[in-house]
């Protein structure tokens, strides 16, 4: 079973990273590929380039077992959208589980996305939950869970997509958009981060100008 683990990685942090891990081995998962994305659709263009997005993402994971880097979204033209980078694996791995990991505030308004229903059709989504927010209560997103939802791993592992669980990770309120903000105001957001990124970040110069997104 593998866990798909996207976003923009400006930059990757503690949050990403322990999320991913715990994800890995609290749902046995065989792999979490995190895929960077070239144009999010539903946030400003990032800050950093796709390249030196990348590169911080493969100085903080530096071989941790495990957890992979996927590029396919780095490569394809036009926005990110989930439903492609579906569609694409599901075609490389067949019938093997794919879990898409979602924070509660992403999961909470799937229904904005591209093509959104078709996600449950493709991968079973697994919502990790994050600091201040909650399950929705009504509307199209919370009859999905009803519909869909599990309340164990163990369903994910017998059938390629479909469900969707909740699962609770260590809540690291640490978001991208802060760590910019510290670094733009002439703070060290050491501890936030992988040292490694921090020094990409510090002899590149990244984010020091006025951040708009």
């Amino acid at each position: 079973m593998i866990g798909i683990f996207g976003g923009t990685f400006d930059p990757v942090h503690f949050g990403h990273l322990r999320c991913a891990l715990e994800l890995l081995q609290d749902l046995s998962l065989t792999e979490v590929r995190l895929i960077p994305c070239r144009i999010p659709p539903h946030r400003d263009t990032p800050c950093a380039s796709a390249e030196q997005r990348l590169r911080m993402l493969r100085a903080a994971l530096d071989s941790t077992p495990g957890l992979v880097i996927d590029t396919r979204e780095l490569s394809r033209e036009g926005p990110s959208y989930s439903v492609d980078t579906l569609q694409s694996l599901r075609a490389e791995v067949g019938a093997t589980p794919l879990c898409l990991i979602l924070g509660q505030d992403a999961f909470n308004g799937l229904d904005s996305w591209h093509c959104w229903q078709e996600l449950i059709e493709l991968a079973h989504l697994v919502v990790a939950h994050r600091p201040g927010w909650t399950r929705p209560q009504s509307g199209p997103v919370a009859d999905l869970l009803i519909r869909h939802g599990v309340t164990a791993a163990a369903p994910l592992h017998q059938q390629p997509a479909g469900c969707i669980l909740p699962w609770a990770v260590t809540a690291l309120d640490i978001s991208a958009s802060f760590i910019r903000a510290t670094v733009r105001t002439g703070k060290s957001p050491r501890f936030l981060l992988p040292d490694a990124v921090w020094r990409i970040i510090a002899s590149e110069g990244l984010y020091a100008e006025q951040d708009t997104g």
